[in-house]
C-alpha cells in the first residue's frame, strides 16, 4: 500500500505540474518568420495571433507572394508553439517515476 500512496502523491504532483505547464504555455509568445524575416507573426501558446509585421518593401504589387509569405509565417509560428509546448511538457514528465509498464493516457 505504501507504493500506491506514493503513486497517488506523484499523480497529484503531476496534475499540479501539468496545470502549471499548461498555464505557462498559454502565456508564452513565439514569433514565426518567412521571407528571411520580412514577414513575422507573433502567436500565443493558445495559437492566437497577437501581431503581424510586414516589411514595407513587400507592400508592392505582388499580392500573391505576400499572401504566401504570411501563410508561411503563420505555419512557422504554429510549429514553434507545438515544439515549445512539447519541450515544456516532456521536461515536466522527466522527473516522474512510474512503475515499469505503467502508461499515462497522454
Amino acid at each position: 500500500m505504501a507504493n500506491f500512496g506514493n503513486m497517488m502523491k506523484q499523480a497529484e504532483a503531476l496534475q499540479r505540474n501539468m496545470q502549471k505547464a499548461q498555464e505557462e504555455i498559454a502565456r508564452m509568445e513565439v514569433t514565426g518568420e518567412a521571407g528571411g524575416g520580412m514577414v513575422k507573426v507573433t502567436m500565443t501558446g493558445k495559437h492566437e495571433v497577437k501581431r503581424v509585421q510586414i516589411e514595407p518593401a513587400l507592400m508592392g504589387d505582388d499580392r500573391e507572394m505576400l499572401e504566401d509569405l504570411l501563410a508561411a509565417a503563420v505555419n512557422d509560428a504554429v510549429r514553434r508553439v507545438e515544439s515549445e509546448s512539447q519541450q515544456r511538457m516532456s521536461g515536466m514528465m522527466s522527473g516522474l517515476k512510474l512503475p515499469p509498464g505503467f502508461k499515462l493516457p497522454f
